[in-house]
C-alpha cells in the first residue's frame, strides 16, 4: 500500500513537471507579449509581415493583399493591393507625415496626423498586443501551434466590438485576427503568411518619392500647399511650390457613385453633375434623420496635397482623413483617383464609415 502510493506521488509530480513545461497560460503569455512590444520600441525594433485581409463589411466579400512595415520610432509602410482591380495603395508615415499614395495613378494625400498612436489598424502588431494587454477580461485558449485570445475590438467603428487573435507558440507572432460585430459576425478578417521581426529595411524604405515610383512609375507627385481653409492652391499660383508644370494623365468622367448603404430614416434629396468641371464634380445630398453631403471628383492634378491636421480614420480598404469640430468632413481617396468627402453637422462618424465602405463596391452610373 506504501510502494502505491509513493508510485502514485512520483506519477503525479512527472505529470505536473512535463504540463508545466509544455504549457503556458494566460499570465505568461501576457508578460512575453510585454517583453516584446518593449523590444519593439527599443532602438532595432522592427517587423515586416505580409497576408490577406478580408473585409467583409459590404454586400459582398473584398480582398486586399497586404504588407505591413514598422521601423522604430515611428516608421510605417501599409500595402494594400485591391486583389480584383490589382491596385495598390500604400499607407506611409515618416518624418514628414502621414501619407496615402496611389502609385499607378500618381495620386497622393498628406495628413498631419499622429496616426497609428490613437488610433489601431488590425493589420498593426502593437494594436494587437495593446487590445490584448489593456483588457482584464480576455479570454485564452491554445491549439495545436497558437495562443488564441478572445478581448474587446479597439477600433474606431462602434460596429466593431470584439476580435479573436491567434499568436505563434514560437515567437507571438501574428497569425490571424477576426473582428467581429455585436451580433458575432465577423466583419474583418486578416491571415498572414509572413512575419518576421527585426526586420532590415533600405535608408529610403519609408521615403515618399520612392514609394510613389514603387511600381516603376517614371512620374514623381509633387507637394501641393493649400490655404488657410485647407483647399490646395493652384499649380498656377505662384505660391504652390513644387507644383509640377508637366501634363497628368487624363483619367476622364467615372460618372456617380451611389451609396448602397444609407442610415435609417434618411433618403436621397438631390444630386448634381457638376457640367464642364475639370474635376468631374459630383454632389449628392442627403435628409432625413442625418444631413449630409457627399461630394466626389477626379482631379488631373499630379499632386501630394497637405490637407489640414485632422484624425486618421481606417476604412479598412484605406485610410480617410477626418476634420473639422461642429460640422465634421471625412476625406479620402479610392483606388481609382476618385476623392470622396461627407461632410456633415451630426451624422456620426461609424456611420460615415459605413457610407464609405458601400460607396467603395460602387462603379460610376
Amino acid at each position: 500500500m506504501r510502494r502505491m502510493s509513493w508510485v502514485l506521488a512520483m506519477i503525479l509530480c512527472v505529470t505536473v513537471v512535463f504540463a508545466g513545461c509544455g504549457k503556458k497560460d494566460a499570465a505568461s503569455v501576457v508578460k512575453g507579449l510585454n517583453n516584446v512590444a518593449d523590444t519593439l520600441q527599443s532602438k532595432e525594433g522592427s517587423y515586416k509581415g505580409m497576408g490577406k485581409m478580408t473585409l467583409f463589411t459590404g454586400e459582398k466579400p473584398q480582398e486586399y493583399n497586404i504588407e505591413v512595415w514598422y521601423q522604430n520610432p515611428s516608421y510605417y509602410r501599409i500595402s494594400l493591393t485591391n486583389a480584383q482591380k490589382d491596385v495598390t495603395q500604400i499607407v506611409l508615415r515618416n518624418d514628414d507625415g502621414v501619407f496615402v499614395l496611389t502609385p499607378s495613378l500618381n495620386k497622393s494625400f498628406r495628413f498631419k496626423s499622429d496616426w497609428p498612436e490613437n488610433q489601431g489598424q488590425v493589420y498593426l502588431y502593437q494594436t494587437l498586443v495593446q487590445g490584448i494587454l489593456s483588457d482584464s477580461t480576455r479570454q485564452f485558449a491554445t491549439d495545436k501551434d497558437s495562443y488564441v485570445f478572445d478581448v474587446a475590438a479597439n477600433y474606431h467603428s462602434q460596429s466593431l466590438v470584439r476580435q479573436k487573435i491567434w499568436l505563434s507558440k514560437d515567437n507571438y507572432a501574428p497569425k490571424q485576427v477576426q473582428v467581429s460585430d455585436a451580433e458575432a459576425h465577423v466583419m474583418v478578417e486578416v491571415k498572414f503568411s509572413e512575419f518576421k521581426f527585426d526586420a532590415k529595411f533600405d535608408k529610403d524604405s519609408f521615403d515618399m518619392k520612392r514609394n510613389m515610383t514603387a511600381l516603376d512609375d517614371p512620374t514623381l507627385g509633387t507637394v501641393m500647399q493649400v490655404d488657410e481653409n485647407g483647399n490646395p492652391i493652384s499649380a498656377d499660383d505662384p505660391k504652390a511650390e513644387g507644383a509640377s508644370a508637366a501634363a497628368p494623365k487624363e483619367l476622364g468622367d467615372f460618372g456617380m457613385i451611389v451609396p448602397v448603404y444609407l442610415p435609417d430614416g434618411v433618403e436621397n434629396k438631390d444630386t448634381n453633375k457638376m457640367e464642364n468641371s475639370e474635376n468631374h464634380t459630383v454632389i449628392l445630398r442627403y435628409d432625413g434623420t442625418y444631413q449630409y453631403t457627399i461630394m466626389e471628383s477626379r482631379s488631373q492634378d499630379k499632386a501630394v496635397f497637405s490637407l489640414a491636421s485632422g484624425t486618421v480614420v481606417d476604412l479598412g480598404f484605406t485610410s480617410a482623413l477626418l476634420t473639422g469640430d461642429d460640422q465634421k468632413t471625412l476625406t479620402w481617396m479610392n483606388d481609382d483617383g476618385i476623392e470622396f468627402r461627407i461632410t456633415s453637422a451630426n451624422l456620426p462618424v461609424d456611420e460615415m464609415t459605413k457610407i464609405a465602405a458601400s460607396l467603395q463596391e460602387q462603379t460610376g452610373k
